[in-house]
């Protein structure tokens, strides 16, 4: 991960290890197909085009994992759980949009260890979403 360019140590970002944009947006992309076609998180965008919201996650993606600063620069803190506070989002959308992750993420046939970082992200992401015990 790291790479020496004129003469100074360059730490290279998950972003550029897995692959860059490229990967970041075949992720989101997938992971969109998966929700378009589910009953109980389609209702959740209510816009009837999922590609701004697919345009939403891959930006914030990206930033996270030391990508462009997009995101923030277009629309300022992530705020997530405030973006998502008028949704019910309970158990069972937690365990619809995992599964629509995992599928997504065992796509893109990672490394190991980068797959298992990025996992641990989205499980821990999606828990923090929860707001409703029903």
């Amino acid at each position: 991960m790291n790479e020496i360019q004129r003469g100074t140590l360059h730490e290279e970002s998950f972003f550029e290890a897995v692959g860059g944009e490229p990967v970041f947006r075949r992720l989101v992309h997938r992971f969109y197909q998966g929700v378009a076609a589910d009953e109980l998180l389609r209702p959740m965008y209510p816009e009837e085009d999922l590609g701004p919201a697919e345009e939403r996650l891959a930006l914030f993606l990206m930033q996270y994992w030391g990508g462009p600063r997009t995101y923030s620069d277009e629309r300022g803190h992530p705020r997530l759980r405030m973006r998502h506070a008028p949704f019910k989002v309970d158990r069972a959308a937690h365990d619809a949009w995992l599964h629509h992750m995992r599928v997504a993420l065992d796509e893109l046939e990672l490394a190991p260890e980068a797959e298992r970082q990025l996992w641990d992200y989205l499980t821990y992401a999606a828990a923090s979403m929860v707001n409703s015990a029903e």
